[in-house]
């Protein structure tokens, strides 16, 4: 018998644990450990922070789940990685902490022959001063966080209506900010609601971002073939802010969200603020925090993790020029390097560098957006990940035969601009590949013929489905392994 243990449970966690609790044989276990007890559709809170889905729309148990499915779950957050196991014993375990209400605090060492890391993202607030629901700004970034910033919205769309006007500034809150696409689709979701309740014209809608430009979404911007002619996806997005009325700041790190004035510092060194009524700013990320330590008890973390907490995996972390780097740089089966029964899916691996160009202000403030990695390339390694290793536990294989490089990767991605069956829109857009490769295609970094962007209510209709289609999978239902990551 063998053990599979998960960390997290957000997309690539439970990807990976239905995946591999398919293919194991009976005598093989899969575990999974998370702090909370729901299953949460991140990409739909975007429309809890609108209104348009109350959060059990959004959010499942997973306790079910995993008792259909014959996974063992454990509501616990780890807290340290021991590879080589301790004085007592010589197999490799987490320790967990009990986060569920009957253990609340207890601490348990759960072995594992292998490990997954799908932790996801710290929500580093602390990063900025004042940013937070907590303090002087509001997120979306969770189903609870979501649901308050409508109650803040809807609050003030009512004294719109009453004639005043306000502000609302929307966009991250550090200048090494990722997730500006999360950002943009609550953006142009406000600006519908706002048209919806007849006070658009009562609303003075900011966009704030760490974007060199419009439309670089942390990817460093991609090109696309419209009409018999190539364009840059500034164009596009520029094109859609002035239709929809929306002043944009980019090139911009947030300093400080004070109460009713975000101040912030933009690439030329300047210093700035803007007043607000509103402000949505989403956070940087880092990784949780675990710790690992060697069987002395003595701590290896750097042995495991970067400097900002993402686990190292199988990629080029050599120090480059920007002009020196390559898509061969990134990961392909998301080993840790000194560890070989360690592996990390999604947002918790450590990237080899950013995608967009890194850009600093004469201060030394680096302001650009650090990479995504979230949503369907996710989905693909961690899908990929769980085949290699049930192969390797079930004897098939004796080292990971699977890649899943994001500069090997194609992504689509709908992005909502308004949620409304018969008058909403989403910008739908895909990519191949993710990661930008110029040795194959010089010119734009991707293959033109499946890069693509467009807009229209076809898009909202796929995003909706796709709500129900993601959902209706986590949950293992029948032929769940019929809809693709």
């Amino acid at each position: 018998m063998a053990r599979l243990v998960i960390l997290g449970a957000g997309i690539a966690g439970q990807t990976a644990a239905l995946q591999a609790k398919t293919r194991l044989s009976s005598k093989h276990e899969v575990v999974v450990i998370s702090p909370n007890s729901k299953w949460n559709w991140i990409p739909s809170n975007i429309w809890v922070g609108v209104g348009a889905m109350r959060p059990e729309q959004v959010t499942f148990e997973l306790a079910p789940v995993y008792k259909k499915t014959g996974i063992y779950f454990h509501q616990a957050r780890a807290v340290s990685i021991h590879p080589d196991g301790d004085q007592s014993t010589s197999n490799p375990f987490v320790t967990i902490e009990y986060t569920n209400e009957s253990r609340k605090g207890e601490t348990e060492k759960i072995s594992y022959d292998y490990l997954i890391n799908s932790t996801g993202p710290k929500l580093n607030f602390a990063a900025t001063k004042g940013l937070g629901p907590e303090f002087n700004s509001l997120s979306v970034c969770t189903y609870d966080h979501a649901a308050k910033t409508f109650s803040a919205l809807n609050e003030l769309i009512q004294r719109m209506k009453k004639g005043e006007k306000k502000t609302l500034l929307i966009g991250v809150g550090h200048g090494n900010c990722t997730c500006q696409g999360a950002a943009f689709e609550y953006i142009f979701n406000v600006e519908y609601l706002l048209r919806k309740n007849k006070v658009r014209d009562k609303a003075n809608l900011v966009w704030l971002s760490n974007e060199k430009e419009l439309g670089d979404f942390g990817i460093g911007g991609m090109h696309i073939k419209r009409g018999g002619y190539v364009t840059h996806s500034r164009i596009f997005t520029e094109s859609l802010y002035t239709e929809r009325g929306i002043s944009w700041i980019t090139q911009a790190h947030v300093k400080e969200a004070a109460p009713g004035e975000v101040f912030y510092e933009t690439l030329d060194g300047a210093e700035h603020s803007i007043k607000n009524d509103f402000a949505m700013l989403l956070p940087p990320f880092s990784g949780v925090g675990l710790k690992s330590f060697n069987k002395q008890g003595e701590e290896i973390t750097k042995d495991l993790f970067a400097a900002n907490s993402f686990m190292l995996v199988d990629a080029d972390y050599s120090k480059k020029n920007y002009s020196d780097w390559k898509s061969s740089d990134w990961p392909s089966i998301y080993q840790n390097p000194k560890y070989k029964n360690i592996f990390v899916a999604g947002i918790a691996f450590a990237p080899p560098h950013a995608i967009s160009k890194p850009m600093q202000s004469p201060n030394g403030t680096s302001i650009f957006p650090t990479p995504p990695r979230t949503g369907m390339p996710s989905g693909v390694m961690a899908r990929q990940i769980a085949l290699n290793i049930t192969d390797m536990m079930e004897g098939k294989a004796d080292r990971p035969t699977r890649h899943a490089s994001m500069a090997k990767m194609g992504a689509a991605c709908i992005a909502s601009a308004g949620a409304n069956f018969f008058k909403g829109t989403a910008v739908s857009m895909t990519m191949y590949p993710i990661i930008p490769d110029f040795e194959t295609y010089p010119d734009t970094g991707r293959q033109l013929k499946y890069t693509t962007g467009e807009i229209g209510l076809a898009g909202h209709w796929i995003k909706h489905f796709l709500h129900h289609a993601f959902i209706y999978k986590a949950k293992a239902k029948p032929f769940w392994r019929i809809i693709p990551e």
